[in-house]
């Protein structure tokens, strides 16, 4: 049996589910005159926004469908997900994401990565959690 020697809490449902989990940063835009707040999404909403960078391309006969990527306005999809006001509601909808994409590429790229390290996005983030993921095994094994 393998033990560690950190004290790990085991959550419950509930615990799990009364956290607030979805953090928060304020970035300085001055092309815009002020400050942006950013909030990490949820997991539908990572969901919805990667779903997004595809779109749905019929084959050359016609009868199935293949999935192709598309970056069109990546900068502005991802910064109108993560935009929110001081009540943590949405700035941005998805209908007006080709207007938000018609700003400044420099502000649209310091909230984007800042939208990128609250939800993991980054390339650092996607090693760690890859390494923080690596085969092993954690906790009681109940064989011999």
């Amino acid at each position: 049996m393998q033990t560690s020697n950190l004290m790990k809490t085991l959550l419950s449902k509930a615990a799990i589910l009364a956290c607030e989990d979805l953090p928060t940063t304020d970035v300085d835009v001055p092309e815009w005159g002020g400050t942006v707040r950013v909030k990490g999404m949820t997991g539908a909403q990572r969901d919805a926004f990667e779903d997004s960078l595809f779109i749905d391309v019929p084959s050359a006969d016609g009868k199935t469908i293949a999935r192709k990527q598309d970056t069109k306005n990546i900068r502005a999809k991802l910064v109108a997900a993560s935009l929110v006001d001081a009540e943590g509601a949405a700035l941005f909808t998805q209908a007006e994401i080709d207007t938000l994409a018609q700003k400044s590429a420099r502000a649209l790229s310091r909230v984007f990565e800042a939208a990128q390290r609250l939800n993991g996005m980054t390339p650092e983030a996607k090693e760690e959690a890859k390494n923080a993921s690596a085969p092993g095994q954690s906790g009681a094994s109940t064989s011999a």
